[in-house]
């Protein structure tokens, strides 16, 4: 995935990350491995030519399952997205749903 590491960020609590999501609005998350900590994940639409990239932070989460690391982009549009390991090589794609939270495991190593 292409990735940037701009500075670490505390961890998030339980219930501390708003979603903005309903009718053709979703989220994605993407589960990584701690490895993951502080660095950035970019995707960008499918259909999108040139891509228009989004990125968030994969972060430490304390959930009440324990701790989990995650980035979370919390308000996309329905459809499919093409995740990016480098800034011109794809790393996988994932169909975010409307009005739903998509979430996918990423073991790559960064």
């Amino acid at each position: 995935m292409s990735t940037h590491t701009h500075h670490m960020l505390g961890p998030s609590s339980v219930g501390s990350v708003v979603l903005d999501i309903g009718g053709n609005t979703g989220a994605l998350v993407i589960v990584t491995g701690p490895e993951w900590h502080g660095r950035e994940i970019e995707i960008s639409p499918m259909d999108q030519d040139p891509p228009v990239r989004t990125h968030v932070a994969v972060r430490e989460r304390h959930v009440s399952s324990g701790v989990r690391y995650s980035a979370v982009f919390p308000a996309l549009p329905a459809g499919p997205y093409v995740i990016w390991r480098t800034p011109t090589e794809a790393a996988g794609t994932v169909v975010v749903a409307g009005a739903a939270v998509t979430e996918i495991e990423w073991w790559q190593a960064p």
